[in-house]
């Protein structure tokens, strides 16, 4: 009754950042955590049918989504960034398109959180634009201690440079977040000493940010180093003072744990991530069962890949860490070549029709272990014939009325990004997706 009675007093006095039209309020949230490789669609989707509250995309890179195109595949519904790559300079060679991020419209819609990793504000604004009408938060990585972010002044090399920190969220506040009414938020890393962490707290609060995620590590400490939480009531207090809902991050490893954390930490929410690379299902409560079996677990995500067209090798990556390595009957699947193969060697009969389609779709026909010419051909009559679920191999496994598809057989284009929330002139309107990243740049600023 007292804890109840806190709660309401607390509630009544406390200030609360209004959270935007079409963002999100992280408070009572557990979540994926942003993860490089394993943040894949197929992984946050998989979270999200297990419980996540939210999910967090891998950090993208602010240059590498300017000038991209936004496309929906039609065989999928999925919401695909692509672009060219420069294939070093060399002429010679033919260009590939590349697939940057996806995004489901409908089962991710209101939950996705895009992660972006910036240094600069010009492009974190051009970057955070061309996915703003997809998504339901831009956040910026200021925790990432790895190389290829920090060497750019980008992840944890920005909490060293807090002026430039800020101007990037303030101006994502006022170019972004506003316009798109979505909220703005960060990820950090405690430093060292509280009073650094402390000051700079207190600056990000100011800036119009509607969320705070503290990972409880400081930058030079690795995953498999024990989480510090000594500065987590003290970094909540000040986005509380603020209106700001504060989640934490490090050593979560269940929805249940996160929930006990946050009501003895006094945090609004809690981040998971090394366990949910694992079992995905760790976002369910014991009441609702636990963690499932890790084999149901594969089944799911492996629908999942299959519905999504993931990339077979981010797939491969992704069952490495699900299947337990000590699983004798299981040393099979690390020679899968193909999503066929996996199909064969985990006895998933169901999902064989889609594999074998999807293994021509990705180019992986040739590549198979397992299934090659005749026996290609067999096995694909065999499963369509004795399992009555299987649809065509053409078509996704799941019904997509809601999704934004077109007829046809293949991604195609659309020809602008989506619009604010808020009314824009007309010469705004209109942005060709095909723009070049200055030319667009150019356009997009008559929102600022």
């Amino acid at each position: 009754m007292f804890r109840f009675l806190r709660a309401v007093m607390t509630s009544s006095t406390t200030p609360r950042v209004p959270i935007p039209a079409n963002g999100v309020d992280y408070r009572g949230k557990v979540v994926l955590a942003p993860m490089v490789r394993s943040g894949e669609l197929p992984s946050r989707l998989l979270a999200l049918n297990y419980g996540a509250d939210l999910v967090w995309g891998p950090e993208t890179i602010d240059r590498s989504l300017i000038g991209a195109q936004r496309r929906v595949n039609s065989r999928s519904g999925v919401i695909e960034y692509t672009r060219l790559p420069s294939n070093g300079g060399r002429k010679d060679a033919a260009a590939q398109e590349s697939i940057i991020y996806r995004i489901d419209p409908v089962r991710e819609k209101g939950k996705l959180i895009f992660q972006i990793g910036t240094a600069n504000p010009e492009y974190a604004v051009q970057a955070a634009k061309m996915v703003a009408g997809d998504v339901a938060g831009i956040d910026v990585n200021s925790g990432c201690p790895k190389p290829f972010s920090t060497s750019g002044g980008m992840g944890a090399a920005l909490l060293r440079t807090p002026d430039r920190l800020c101007s990037i969220l303030e101006a994502l506040v006022e170019e972004v977040g506003k316009p798109y009414q979505i909220g703005i938020s960060v990820k950090i890393r405690i430093l060292p000493e509280p009073g650094v962490t402390e000051a700079l707290v207190s600056r990000l609060v100011k800036t119009g940010i509607t969320g705070l995620t503290v990972h409880c590590r400081t930058p030079p400490m690795r995953p498999r180093e024990r989480a510090i939480r000594d500065q987590l009531r003290m970094v909540a207090s000040i986005c509380h003072d603020a209106g700001i809902p504060c989640v934490m991050n490090g050593d979560v490893t269940s929805r249940d744990q996160g929930l006990a954390l946050m009501e003895e930490f006094g945090v609004d929410g809690a981040m998971i991530a090394t366990a949910a690379e694992n079992n995905s299902s760790c976002f369910r409560s014991e009441a609702e069962g636990g963690l499932l079996p890790f084999m149901e677990v594969v089944h799911t995500y492996m629908k999942l890949c299959l519905e999504t067209e993931n990339r077979f090798g981010n797939t491969k990556y992704l069952m490495n860490m699900i299947i337990p390595g000590k699983n004798k009957e299981l040393q099979d699947t690390k020679t899968a070549r193909s999503y066929a193969d996996y199909c064969q060697i985990l006895k998933f009969d169901d999902l064989l029709p889609a594999a074998l389609h999807l293994d021509e779709l990705l180019n992986l026909t040739d590549k198979s272990a397992h299934y090659k010419g005749e026996a290609r051909s067999k096995a694909a009559q065999n499963a369509l014939e004795n399992n009555e679920t299987a649809r065509a191999a053409g078509g996704a496994s799941r019904p997509k009325s809601a999704s934004p598809v077109a007829s046809g057989v293949g991604p195609i284009r659309t020809n602008s990004i989506p619009k604010p929330t808020k009314p824009m002139p007309e010469t705004e309107a209109n942005i060709e997706i095909t723009a070049t990243a200055p030319e667009a740049a150019q356009k997009q600023e008559v929102t600022a």
